[in-house]
């Protein structure tokens, strides 16, 4: 009996602290911070490395991942 007693103790405390923990999920999403959104890429006419538009170099036959391979490919 004091086994029994003791197993149900146990129990409900376990009971409680689960209850406790996913009572408040809000709580764990505080410092949540959503993703960036992707970056358009484009690939470098020259090595085909995929860099971003933003960072990329245009040049007269396309775009290209550095200045120096912009020369490489135009001149």
């Amino acid at each position: 009996m004091k086994l029994l007693l003791i197993l149900l103790v146990v129990l409900l405390a376990l009971w409680l602290w689960r209850s406790k923990r996913d009572s408040d999920p809000k709580a764990n999403r505080k410092n949540f911070k959503p993703a960036a959104p992707p970056l358009d890429m484009v690939r470098c006419t020259l090595c085909s490395v995929h860099v971003p538009v933003a960072g990329a170099v245009k040049g007269k036959k396309g775009d290209y991942c550095c200045l120096d391979h912009l020369h490489r490919a135009e001149h």
